[in-house]
This record gives structure tokens, C-alpha cells and sequence, in this order.
């Protein structure tokens, strides 16, 4: 099952996607919905983030060909990114000022769907509604030279995701490409993780409390590429879809 979230003139909803329509719910997924039994044309909506999360978390050097010549970590490396960075497929991600060396990192970003503490791998796997794509956009020299990666990883528009949340899906071996105005600049398998994703979510809730629609950016592959005004961003995922994104100064 596929669901997205959409505005249709001033509506903000959530629908199940079949084919080229959205059949509408009441509610959403991540409590209590049912379907209204009206369906619209995807044509006809703008497809917003799937979720807005009240926390979102990012795990840093999480598969091998990103390493470089760090050493493999014990346990995974968290950082946090902000609510407000969180943007939508097709939105446009903005390049600061003060930091010329920004670079699109696609991800696979794992949503809560049941509050989670102190949960077991089982347990994680259990409470995740499903996957979506992501984008953990990164300034690089902020990244380098400031004490914290508040604005290096946080910066509004640095956080798209999108375009839907697939469930019932095997995200731990799904394909993974980044390309920049069509050039492939990343390829790879969720397979190749470091940590698979109800290790990452079992570690994050020992000592953070997940919340139905947190997002958790799982890592990015290779190496990444820096981006110039008027780029356009795709980060496409096996079985959801794919990311775009369009870069401005």
C-alpha cells in the first residue's frame, strides 16, 4: 500500500494510491482512518511531505562506500535534524548564504507509526508504518566547521521527502539512486547498511521516545555531490517512487 499526503485547493488530506488516483481517507495513517469512498485524479492534487514530524533523526556513515577512511562505527551515529527543515516533493531546496559547498544525499527515511521506547529490534520493526524517500541535504562547510550540524544538516528546505509511504515493503533490500539533472551520482542497495533499520530505530528509542510520523534518515551511499542553482535533485527508491527536487539560489 502506497499512502500520500495532498492539498486540494484549501484541503490537506490523506489518500491510498492506486494507479493514477487517490482514493481519500478520513484520518490518517499513522492513527485511526477510513476511506471516504471518493477517489481524484494525483494530476489534480499537490503531493506534500508524507508526514510532519514532531522529531526527525538522521544516522551519519552508515553504509561502507561512504566511510572513506573512518572506521566502521560501533553503534549508529545519530544526529538530529529539525522539524522545519522537512520539504515537500517538488519543493524548492534553497542554497544559503555563507555556505558554497552543499551537497544532496539520498536516503531511505523509515516512519514511526506507534509511539517507541526502549524497544527491541522486533519491537522497532513492529511499529514502523513504512518507508518513504529522502534527501538529507548538508552544507558542507558548516558541516566542517561548526561545533554542532544545526544549520549544516537543519536549514530550512533540507529535508525533502516523499512522494509516498509504501508499506508492507522489504526495505532491507531495495535499490537506491541519486541523480542530479539525470546523471546518476549515486547507486546502491539498502542492503548494504551498516545498521538495518529496526537496529537503528531500537537505538534511537533507548533514549528517545518515538512518535507516530518521526522520520529517521537511515544513510547515505558513495560519495555525494554538490549542487548549483537550478539543479534538479531526483532520489529515486525501489517500490515508492521518486524524489524531485528543484535547487535556487
Amino acid at each position: 500500500m502506497k499512502f500520500a499526503r495532498y492539498k486540494l485547493n484549501r484541503t490537506i488530506g490523506y489518500g491510498i494510491v492506486t494507479g493514477s488516483s487517490l482514493r481519500t481517507l478520513d484520518g490518517c495513517p499513522f492513527t485511526d482512518y477510513s476511506e471516504t469512498g471518493k477517489t481524484i485524479a494525483l494530476e489534480d492534487v499537490k503531493l506534500l511531505a508524507p508526514a510532519t514530524p514532531s522529531k526527525v533523526l538522521a544516522v551519519g556513515l552508515n553504509y561502507r562506500s561512504h566511510l572513506g577512511d573512518a572506521p566502521e562505527p560501533k553503534n549508529p551515529e545519530i544526529f538530529i535534524k529539525t522539524p522545519s527543515c522537512i520539504n515537500d516533493p517538488e519543493g524548492e531546496i534553497v542554497l544559503p548564504e555563507g555556505d558554497d559547498d552543499v551537497h544532496a544525499e539520498g536516503e531511505l527515511v523509515v516512519l514511526i507509526k506507534e509511539r517507541t521506547s526502549k524497544a527491541t529490534p522486533e519491537e522497532a520493526k513492529a511499529n514502523i508504518l513504512g518507508v518513504t524517500c529522502g534527501n538529507d541535504v548538508s552544507a558542507r562547510t558548516w558541516q566542517s566547521n561548526d561545533m554542532q550540524w544545526w544549520r549544516a544538516k537543519a536549514s530550512d528546505t533540507f529535508g525533502p521527502i516523499g512522494p509516498v509511504i509504501a508499506t508492507d515493503i522489504d526495505y532491507g533490500d531495495l535499490q537506491l539512486e541519486t541523480r542530479i539533472n539525470g546523471d546518476v551520482v549515486q547507486s546502491q542497495t539498502t542492503g548494504d547498511l551498516i545498521f538495518p533499520v529496526p537496529v537503528i530505530v531500537s537505538f534511537i528509542s533507548q533514549a528517545i521516545t518515538l512518535e507516530p510520523g518521526d522520520a529517521v534518515f537511515t544513510g547515505t551511499p558513495g560519495t555525494t555531490t554538490a549542487l548549483k542553482d537550478g539543479d534538479v535533485v531526483e532520489v529515486e527508491i525501489e517500490g515508492i517512487g521518486v524524489l524531485r527536487n528543484t535547487v535556487v539560489a
